[in-house]
């Protein structure tokens, strides 16, 4: 797993096998923290699932169907929860330079994945988490009470 954060120092509170990557430009945007993390993907995958660090209620399962997408033959395949589609991203790796090219300042993958429809499979995950963004003490006390359920 590769972690992409603004603090340089978390490598060392991240589980075996988790790489942190400081992005010295993070102020700068989503763009640059999506570039960072695809730069330090070990040469040998073929593809990267993009998650967002403030949706802790997404779960391991919609990976897990992204993942499953893209072994049937998908190059793109997005979680989408009752119908919309979200976060996390599967993308596979010979499409990260047209990504790339598109996600500057604040937008991730977005623009490339509405430019290129065609290209996404949706994997409704609804049934299995929730794409609920953590932004402030409401969201962190309204997540802990649905994980305590």
């Amino acid at each position: 797993m590769v972690v992409v954060t603004g603090a340089a120092d978390l490598a060392d509170s991240l589980g075996p096998g988790t790489v942190s990557v400081h992005n010295p430009d993070w102020a700068s945007g989503m763009g640059s923290s999506l570039a960072a993390g695809l730069a330090a993907v070990p040469s040998d995958r073929a593809a990267a699932v993009v998650a967002l660090a403030d949706q802790p209620l997404v779960g391991p399962e919609s990976v897990r169907r992204l993942i499953a997408a893209y072994a049937s033959g998908a190059r793109v395949a997005v979680a989408c929860y009752h119908g919309r589609p979200r976060n996390p991203v599967l993308l596979s790796r010979e499409l990260w330079p047209a990504v790339l090219e598109l996600a500057t300042g604040d937008v991730g993958a977005r623009p490339f994945l509405r430019a290129f429809p065609a290209l996404v499979t949706h994997v409704e995950c609804g049934d299995v988490g929730s794409p609920d963004d953590i932004d402030s003490p409401e969201d962190l006390a309204r997540a802990e009470g649905l994980l305590a359920t």
